[in-house]
């Protein structure tokens, strides 16, 4: 019976393509659009966490001052630095990172640019590879050798498109750096900096060659990896009761430094891109509630219009259920015809804007299968009521009508 029901609506929809195309359009609309926001969202929480895992290792970094931009609070010493390696549980790995701004030379080519050091485990708890000759060892930290490792940004900008820059010199104001290694490309970083743009060398290099001492407190900046499995937010409490003891800060005062935890930020962006395209999605499914209205409205013009066929379909001896099941079948296949329209929309959508927005296209079956049977829901609540309609109509009245 269902079989044949099945057959009888798909003879229905062909006979009035044009209105069933109207009818189903605000489900095929609503189905394309929560598909394609729930897979773009996906995609780009996706992007964020591996743009954050670009920056490094479990990282976590201690930075001076509560804002990001340290806000004039004194900078760390080589002493803090080895304070937090000998002190802190849970630590691989720690680098101080100084930086200062100088112009760059090589031949006629000059920018400015901020030059960056740091220790040879800095590498590692970035997670940089190397694409042309070495990383700079501990030796040449301890001897400040003038020695630099360069991002893919710099090479092109200053060597040029496919040149192997190793063994060339670089002038750093009165100071000239042999190039021994240039750095695998990176991309963006988590917040849409380019990790390519970059010059490390020893922090003694730029110290004891560049900027002189300053009081011992030379490092803006210090990276720390964490072990695998060990809780992040243990490693930040340690570091900051560390610092708040070295620093003599009291208990009524605030920290005059952060420290800055990847994954917690990994953690939080994903949680607030999952929770905006669930609002996007819902805001989206709204139009599949249009489309069942749609439905609804033209399965009541399309009683109207079958009176008669109901009313001889009751008299030779069709029962009400029959009836009530026959109507009840053309709105769902209507709508699950949207549906299906509905998802190869959203299929051709997600893999044209997923270019456009840079994000992955990342295909998910289950919203897929959940839009879809939500399709077919929609189709039954809102064809039930047509269906019944036909169903309780009296055989005699029915053949009656004109």
């Amino acid at each position: 019976m269902i079989f044949n029901a099945l057959l009888i609506a798909l003879r229905e929809i062909r006979r009035n393509l044009t209105r069933s195309f109207l009818t189903v359009i605000g489900i095929v609309i609503g189905v394309a659009a929560v598909v394609t926001m729930v897979t773009l969202g996906r995609g780009a929480t996706e992007t964020v966490k591996q743009q954050i895992s670009k920056m490094g290792s479990n990282l976590l970094v201690l930075r001076p001052g509560q804002g990001w931009g340290g806000g004039g609070a004194p900078q760390f010493s080589l002493a803090d630095v080895e304070a937090i390696r000998d002190q802190v549980p849970g630590i691989t790995s720690v680098a101080p990172f100084i930086s200062n701004n100088a112009p760059l030379v090589y031949q006629e080519n000059t920018r400015n640019f901020d030059v960056q050091g740091s220790t040879a485990n800095y590498f590692t708890i970035a997670n940089w590879s190397i694409k042309y000759g070495r990383f700079f060892t501990e030796a040449e930290v301890a001897q400040a050798a003038p020695v630099c490792v360069i991002g893919e940004t710099i090479r092109k900008q200053l060597f040029g498109e496919g040149v192997d820059p190793t063994g060339s010199k670089i002038r750093v104001k009165s100071m000239s750096l042999e190039v021994v290694g240039v750095t695998a490309v990176k991309g963006q970083g988590g917040f849409g900096d380019d990790l390519d743009d970059n010059l490390i060398t020893p922090y003694t290099t730029i110290i004891r060659r560049l900027t002189g001492r300053r009081n011992g407190k030379n490092f803006n900046q210090v990276m720390i990896s964490g072990n695998k499995g060990y809780p992040g937010a243990n490693i930040v409490s340690d570091v900051s009761s560390l610092m708040r003891e070295r620093r003599n800060i009291t208990a009524n005062k605030e920290d005059n430094f952060n420290v800055f935890d990847s994954l917690q930020l990994a953690d939080v962006i994903s949680s607030s891109t999952k929770v905006m395209t669930s609002l996007l999605g819902a805001v989206a499914g709204v139009s599949l509630l249009v489309g069942g209205i749609g439905i609804m409205n033209i399965m009541l013009v399309s009683v109207t219009e079958r009176t008669r066929e109901i009313g001889i379909r009751l008299a030779i001896g069709a029962r009400a259920r029959e009836v009530l099941l026959q109507f009840l079948v053309e709105a769902v296949t209507l709508s699950c015809v949207g549906g299906v329209a509905g998802i190869i929309l959203a299929y051709g959508l997600c893999t044209s804007l997923a270019k456009v927005v840079g994000a992955p296209f990342l295909f998910d079956p289950k919203i897929n299968i959940i839009a879809f049977v939500f399709s077919a829901a929609i189709g039954i609540l809102f064809g039930f009521m047509p269906a019944r309609r036909a169903a309780a109509l009296d055989p005699i009245d029915a053949l009656r009508h004109e």
